[in-house]
């Protein structure tokens, strides 16, 4: 007799969840809600926890401590495949030796549905690829493959989707159309997605809010802008992009502004984007902010003078330049090739400026290296 799986629908929500292996707590205290109908997206390095959370709301893994509901119903202890809950994993998972429409109907004939014609072909429509009924999958490219494991778990319904690292596999051009296609599909079938990746820019392209994990807690969780623009740790802030992180002290203050000192060169930020806790931290500008210009130019806004151009990367749509700074730091600044500026030369002597309201700050205790050792596009969880 088949077994359908408990009808349970609504927001998902992890209370205070801890799962413990020995000493070694894998995800620690973690509790967040995610909106029904939601693209949600756990993001961090490998061994954050990100993995172990998304098996135990499969089902997969029981927490140690905590609770996990979906809408109204504790699902906690209960059994994955009683969980209205379906994954999609990085290797596919097909039956090689079922053709693509039997693939794709395998869950609807084990739930006892007798005709699966209509919704078979009603998924493949949405992932495009209805002419491919009739093949196996080893005829199938990688991303058709992908699509395919993605019909084969939207058919049924379900509650909740998981994406264990749905695109690892495919190469990045087609990593990154899956991307917009994935957002797409998810939108047309409004099911709440929770997306498990350590990439950045694909938590970020897909995502409506972001969780970045570490040490099996939430750093900070927000919208992709939210936590580009103005990141709550130096983790987040170098994980999610380049930061140029800049020790200062605060001076006072001018209205809603803060005045900082910056090895004696002052600057004005928004107070209402520090995130010091006394009169110490670090200034945040990301590379694409920052504006070089000749020495004795008329500039307004943050302005630091004494650089030295260090290096000069051309890459397309953008330059990347290396400044050397009088304290002895060396600053990235990406400038975009659109806007008919001569290039600068290694060993110019520029100054550097910005708006005040690009700058964040970080406390000025924070270790300035996390998250620079992890390098998002290698990692192979």
């Amino acid at each position: 007799m088949a077994i359908d799986p408990i009808d349970a629908r609504g927001d998902l929500r992890l209370t205070r969840i801890t799962k413990s292996y020995g000493d070694f707590k894998a995800v620690d205290d973690l509790s967040l809600t995610i909106p029904e109908g939601s693209f949600f997206a756990l993001l961090g390095p490998s061994g954050c926890g990100k993995t172990t959370t998304l098996r135990m709301v499969a089902g997969l893994e029981e927490p140690t401590v905590g609770s996990i509901h979906l809408g109204d119903t504790d699902i906690t202890t209960t059994r994955a495949y009683q969980r209205p809950i379906n994954t999609v994993f990085q290797n596919y998972a097909l039956f090689p030796h079922l053709t693509i429409f039997e693939n794709i109907a395998f869950g609807l004939r084990r739930r006892g549905v007798k005709d699966v014609k209509e919704q078979v072909e009603k998924v493949l429509s949405l992932v495009e690829l209805p002419h491919l009924a009739q093949r196996k999958p080893t005829q199938l490219s990688g991303g058709q493959q992908q699509r395919i494991a993605l019909a084969r778990a939207i058919v049924n319904r379900p509650a909740l989707l998981l994406l264990d690292e749905p695109l690892g596999a495919l190469d990045l051009k087609l990593r990154r159309q899956m991307q917009i296609e994935l957002k797409w599909i998810q939108r047309e079938v409004g099911l709440t997605f929770v997306h498990v990746t350590h990439d950045q820019e694909e938590a970020m392209t897909m995502a409506d809010t972001i969780a970045v994990m570490n040490e099996g807690k939430i750093e900070q969780m927000g919208t992709p802008a939210d936590l580009y623009d103005d990141p709550e740790t130096a983790f987040v802030a170098n994980f999610l992009g380049q930061s140029n992180l800049i020790k200062g002290k605060i001076e006072g203050r001018d209205g809603d502004n803060l005045v900082i000192d910056l090895f004696g060169q002052k600057i004005s930020m928004p107070s209402a984007r520090s995130h010091a806790v006394d009169n110490t931290l670090y200034a945040g500008i990301r590379p694409e902010k920052f504006r070089i210009s000749r020495t004795g130019s008329t500039l307004r806004g943050n302005i630091l003078s004494g650089g030295r151009i260090e290096d000069v990367s051309y890459i397309g749509v953008s330059t990347q330049y290396v400044v050397a700074m009088p304290w002895g730091q060396e600053l990235m600044v990406f400038e975009q090739n659109d806007d008919g500026v001569p290039p600068f030369n290694k060993g110019e002597e520029v100054v550097i400026s910005w708006e005040p309201n690009f700058t964040f700050a970080l406390r000025g205790d924070e270790d300035v290296e996390a998250g620079t050792e992890v390098n998002p596009e290698e990692i192979q969880e």
